[in-house]
């Protein structure tokens, strides 16, 4: 959880282009249910680094590639590299650059290096998984054959169960289908999950999709949804009600834990005045959730010189 946290606050997603390689750069074990989807093995344990994606040489010619991440399996199985590319339309100069990348990345880290491509649309995608032939009809002295991530294998998460499951999965069927008629139940089943998520992961997912979605009509469905706006408001729908609940659950939760951090001031002041707390008043201290209450404990326990006196006309 601490990890995911600091990911949102590392989030600098500034583009449509970038949300769908980058999600790969924050969250790393989308890599395992991807490559399940493209029948490719992923070794079950392993770790993954994020590598810079310039791949500039000394003369003026720049390559970037949009993600670069090393794997590592636990298993000594052997690490490899894994180049991300957001791809939004056939492009054949695109095929020499990666082409490039490939080759470059080879030579660099001496390691095996898959290419992968994420596209939004089905003829985009098709194009991309080539493969590409460089070199003449008679001899090909390369071939280029992506991965590829698209509407045709990535699937719709309609369910919120199966989307609380995996919720980096869910976000990125949401991105990749952002095109599709039926996005709007992608969506639901997402803020649904959402509702009744940890707090502390959801502004991560909320702000990725409202970058991935692009300026659309989708994203305002989107920003609906995340603000308890949905197509029947005040009707008592399963996503009006979860979300609620799920910030309800948050508002007492954040109580809670002022609650106990008062509790705890409470029995620190008292203690470190020198003044015995006996067990039963510990229990009694801790076990109020009276905010207003354990204030006012707050302020006796500076002046009364016995424990029991912080609770004279309180509770």
């Amino acid at each position: 959880m601490r990890a995911l946290r600091q990911s949102y606050v590392r989030l600098m997603v500034t583009s449509q282009h970038e949300a769908s390689h980058r999600v790969f750069q924050e969250q790393p074990p989308l890599l395992a249910p991807v490559f399940r989807l493209l029948g490719v093995h992923m070794p079950p344990e392993r770790s993954v680094e994020i590598l810079s994606p310039d791949l500039t040489e000394i003369r003026p010619l720049e390559r970037c590639v949009d993600s670069l991440l090393r794997v590592e399996p636990s298993d000594g199985s052997g690490t490899f590299l894994v180049a991300i590319e957001s791809q939004g339309r056939k492009d054949a100069d695109k095929v020499v650059s990666w082409a490039y990348y490939l080759a470059f990345l080879k030579s660099k880290y001496t390691c095996p290096v898959l290419l992968l491509v994420c596209c939004q649309d089905k003829a985009t995608a098709d194009w991309a998984a080539g493969p590409f032939h460089l070199g003449p009809e008679s001899w090909h002295s390369l071939s280029v054959r992506p991965m590829v991530l698209g509407p045709g294998n990535v699937p719709k998460i309609l369910d919120a169960e199966e989307a609380a499951r995996d919720l980096t999965l869910a976000a990125f069927s949401a991105m990749t289908h952002a095109r599709d008629p039926g996005i709007a139940d992608i969506l639901k089943a997402l803020a649904s999950a959402l509702g009744a998520a940890d707090r502390a992961v959801v502004p991560y997912y909320v702000e990725l999709l409202d970058i991935a979605l692009g300026d659309t009509k989708t994203r305002e469905t989107w920003r609906k949804l995340m603000a308890i706006r949905t197509y029947f408001p005040g009707r008592g729908t399963i996503i009006e009600e979860t979300l609620q609940e799920g910030m309800a659950r948050g508002r007492a939760e954040e109580r809670a834990e002022r609650a106990q951090e008062r509790a705890e001031t409470v029995l620190r002041m008292l203690e470190v005045r020198g003044i015995t707390v006996p067990a039963e008043l510990r229990e009694r201290v801790i076990g109020c959730s009276d905010l207003e209450v354990l204030g006012t404990w707050v302020d006796r326990a500076c002046t009364v010189s016995r424990a029991e006196e912080i609770f004279d006309q309180s509770c």
